[in-house]
């Protein structure tokens, strides 16, 4: 194998000689061990592998099969995600979170249309030209679905190298993560380069636990420098803390007096982007004068939810759900624009933000309870 030279923490190379064993040991490890029947392993076409790989992104595989199976029963190929509506790609992604992922997914089978005659590119250069492919992502792809060489750096195997090298430092470092891309181009072989990268991350996410890295399993115990210094899990260093923000608002549940909520869509990036949720009213305004002005109805309030609080990488946000009922009601109707109202017994595949289904779900039980006990909802 030809493997270029890199650093370890003291400063001396890993000659050719123990990349090549590191792989070796890897790769025994994954032919006893490895997880050889995922879902997008059964067929390992380049499709399935994109789409695995993307949603496998800051996500973990056991809640990744589920919708992995549903999103392949809706768009089993490129051709049938990119002839999709938007907002049907959301409502198949809805509770996985980092909504970015799936508005880039749909663009970029869009584009493969396009551009690429329909076909997921195999060389690396080309993928990450794609909307939400890095050159992690655009590895993966090309060594899994191509059988390719091509190093990876996820964060299981950013956890696994930053271990068994005892590289100090936050990944999310420049410099840090310079240095593990040099390590995973060394050790990783131009032979079997699929195995051994599904082996990494296989490792990183079976064995070399975040918390409790299970060390008596692993195939690399003899060599882990960081196992070597008495506390493995010391590395990766964590991301520095810092206080979150805090950001409060009112949802309004504005309901057409039958079975429907008045939603609203967000703006196509940002928070919940492209998504539908419920319209959310400022603090220091009564809730009757921002229906009338800004929704264009007379309320009145009924009820409010428990408070709760919803956490981004970037800030906390407190939501305080607000029933509000229609002074006048009148049978809305289901249409496409900015606004919808959304009917609870018959459900539109809408993408919906994940506390906003939670709340309606909380409200269409409480609606289900009123009618069985013969009180109007």
């Amino acid at each position: 194998m030809a493997a270029a030279k890199t650093t370890n923490r003291a400063g001396s190379p890993v000659p050719p000689e123990c990349a090549e064993a590191f792989a070796r040991r890897v790769l025994a490890w994954f032919d006893d061990h490895g997880r050889k029947d995922l879902p997008w392993q059964r067929p390992r076409d380049p499709y399935r592998v994109w789409v695995s790989e993307i949603m496998l992104q800051q996500t973990r595989v056991n809640t990744v099969i589920g919708y992995f199976r549903r999103f392949m029963a809706a768009f089993p190929d490129v051709a049938a995600l990119a002839a999709a509506e938007r907002d049907r790609v959301l409502h198949h992604w809805s509770g996985l979170g980092y909504y970015a992922r799936a508005r880039n997914l749909h663009r970029a089978a869009r584009e493969i249309m396009a551009q690429h005659q329909g076909r997921v590119p195999a060389d690396i250069e080309t993928l990450q030209t794609l909307p939400g492919i890095g050159r992690s992502t655009a590895g993966a792809i090309r060594s899994l679905a191509f059988g390719g060489y091509a190093p990876i750096l996820d964060g299981n195997v950013k956890r696994v190298l930053a271990r068994h090298f005892a590289v100090p430092g936050w990944p999310g470092r420049s410099e840090v993560q310079q240095r593990l891309w040099r390590l995973s181009e060394t050790l990783t072989p131009h032979a079997r380069t699929a195995e051994y990268n599904q082996a990494m991350m296989d490792l990183g996410a079976t064995r070399c636990l975040r918390g409790r890295p299970a060390c008596e399993a692993c195939p690399l115990t003899a060599s882990c420098q960081a196992l070597a210094e008495g506390d493995p899990s010391r590395y990766p260093a964590p991301k520095p803390k810092k206080a979150l923000p805090v950001r409060a608002t009112r949802m309004v549940i504005l309901s057409d007096g039958s079975d429907a909520i008045l939603l609203e869509q967000r703006p196509p990036s940002g928070v919940w982007g492209g998504l539908w949720s419920l319209p959310e009213s400022p603090q220091d305004q009564s809730l009757e004068s921002w229906c009338r002005e800004v929704l264009g109805y007379e309320a009145e309030e009924r009820a409010r939810l428990l408070p709760r609080r919803h956490s981004f990488s970037h800030f906390h946000l407190d939501i305080t759900p607000v029933v509000m009922a229609m002074k006048n009601p009148v049978n809305g109707l289901m249409d496409r624009g900015a606004r919808v109202w959304y009917n609870l017994s018959r459900p539109d595949d809408l993408g919906l933000a994940a506390p906003v289904s939670r709340i309606l779900s909380e409200i269409r039980q409480l609606n289900n309870e009123q009618q069985s006990e013969g009180v109007a909802p």
